[in-house]
Parts: C-alpha cells; sequence; structure tokens
C-alpha cells in the first residue's frame, strides 16, 4: 500500500464553543491547502481511500483535497484524532491495507509519530517535522520491525509552488 500523510491545514487558535475538536481551518488556511491540493493534482496522485481524522480542521483540509482531486468522499477515523498513540492508530491503518493508495490526515505529533514508527519500529526513532499542510508518501509492507519505506516528503511550500 502507499500511504500519504497529510497533516491538517492552518486552523484557528480558538474555536467557538472552546472545543479543540472544533477548530476550523482559517480563510487563509483553506486558501492554503488549495494551492497544495493543486501541486498534489499537478503530481498526479489519486487515492483509493481517504481517512480524516473526525476533527473538523483535518475533516476540512480531507474534503478540500477529496475535491480538487475528484478523490473519493473522505471517511472519519477515530485512530487519527489528536492525542491517539502512533501504535493504536498504526493498527487501525492496517485494516485498510487492501486499498493501493490512501492518504490520512491528522495531528502533530501523532502523525509524525506513525510515520517514525512504520519506518524505524519506534515511534520516536525519527525526528520530523510535518509542517501543516506538509506530506510524506511511505511505501508500507509490513515486513519485520520497519514496516515501510520512506518514498518522499513535501513541505507545503514545495506543493504549492508544483500547482502553480
Amino acid at each position: 500500500m502507499r500511504l500519504y500523510v497529510l497533516r491538517h491545514g492552518i486552523a484557528e487558535e480558538i474555536s467557538a464553543d472552546g472545543d479543540d475538536a472544533s477548530r476550523r481551518l482559517t480563510p487563509r488556511g483553506r486558501r492554503k491547502l488549495r494551492a497544495e491540493a493543486g501541486g498534489m493534482k499537478a503530481l498526479g496522485l489519486r487515492f483509493d481511500l481517504i481517512v480524516t481524522s473526525p476533527f473538523a480542521r483535518a475533516a476540512e483540509t480531507a474534503a478540500i483535497v477529496a475535491e480538487a482531486l475528484g478523490g473519493p468522499e473522505p471517511r472519519g477515523l477515530p485512530a487519527l484524532e489528536q492525542g491517539v498513540e502512533p501504535p493504536e492508530t498504526v493498527r487501525a491503518l492496517r485494516t485498510l491495507a487492501a486499498q493501493e493508495k490512501v492518504l490520512i490526515v491528522g495531528h502533530e505529533p501523532g502523525l509524525s509519530g506513525v510515520v517514525a514508527l512504520l519506518l524505524t519500529g519506534s515511534p520516536d526513532g525519527l525526528q520530523l517535522v510535518l509542517k501543516k499542510g506538509g506530506l510524506v508518501a511511505l511505501e508500507v509492507h509490513e515486513q519485520g520491525r520497519r514496516r515501510a519505506t520512506f518514498r518522499w516528503m513535501l513541505t507545503p511550500r514545495q506543493l504549492s509552488r508544483m500547482g502553480q
């Protein structure tokens, strides 16, 4: 399975109701995400499945990408919520292994921990800075302690420039 890991876009600091899960993307965050999704389109990326944290900012991010790429409707996955430990997220991702190209959208530091766990066997085995709107591509093979091969990583700026 080719796994694409996307951190949500720029979100408001505090939601109207004060709940972290309700924080939405800012207008700037939506604008930047559309540009980044344009870069994904320019790269020819297509996804068989898009799963997202149910938190508003991640769900909005996934919806923007799906719309831009004409991709499948995003599905919520509680294991991608803020605060879920990387091993629990990886266990949940195993149920998606039948899909060829999967995009997951979530939060830091969980996503970096998932990438590190898949690449090194430990959520602390790699120091990774995944900026808001940053994208990592992995080839997941589930062999041995290291279950994935690193393919590439793009910053939000790189994605935006590719879409111009």
